[in-house]
């Protein structure tokens, strides 16, 4: 995605402006009335998944709704690896891939180390290591582990655990931050 081509960094620019501004959270968000209300109706996400090399870039949220096409393809693209099974995965979880790369100034461009996992491959998993949770969000559509492009993962986290918005886990050995939309916790991995 060019900077030409992509609504997701105009709308970042615009957004975090109008924030430096002061401009009132309502307008900011796009509240009635607002200047940035079309900025911001759009979202999208970039994705590469580290073990298929699949790649998908799409806009799944604008004018106001969540692009079912955009969905089925990024729940497809998140798929359990291992067995092709997947699930529908929650829209916040990409709302959350979005804004976190929004705060990081970067195009939302993320590597993908795993989404959704099937209850046979967590526990597999589970069963090799001591950092994969046995009842783990991942199984329920709601987690993702990734790297932002560009993007030092360490810093990744912090930007995350300053949203406090959900899980978040670092593990710094595998270079990769853990993001879910669970209750908000912290660990290190």
């Amino acid at each position: 995605m060019t900077n030409a081509a992509s609504p997701f960094r105009v709308s970042r620019r615009r957004f975090l402006r109008g924030v430096l501004m002061g401009v009132p959270a309502a307008v900011a968000l796009g509240g009635p009335g607002s200047a940035l209300a079309g900025a911001i109706e759009r979202r999208g996400v970039a994705l590469v998944n580290t073990h298929t090399s699949e790649r998908l870039a799409v806009e799944y949220f604008c004018a106001g709704s969540y692009d079912d096409c955009a969905l089925a393809a990024l729940d497809h693209m998140l798929r359990d690896h291992r067995t092709g099974e997947f699930v529908p995965m929650d829209r916040g979880l990409f709302d959350l891939l979005h804004d976190v790369a929004a705060l990081a100034d970067r195009e939302p461009k993320f590597e993908v180390i795993s989404g959704y996992r099937s209850p046979h491959t967590n526990a597999m998993l589970n069963a090799q290591s001591s950092g994969v949770a046995r009842r783990s969000l991942h199984m329920d559509g709601k987690a993702i582990d990734v790297r932002l492009v560009g993007y030092r993962t360490d810093r990744l986290r912090d930007l995350a655990v300053s949203m406090n918005r959900g899980g978040v886990g670092y593990y710094a050995k595998s270079d990769f931050v853990h993001l879910d939309t669970g209750r908000v916790r912290t660990w290190a991995g």
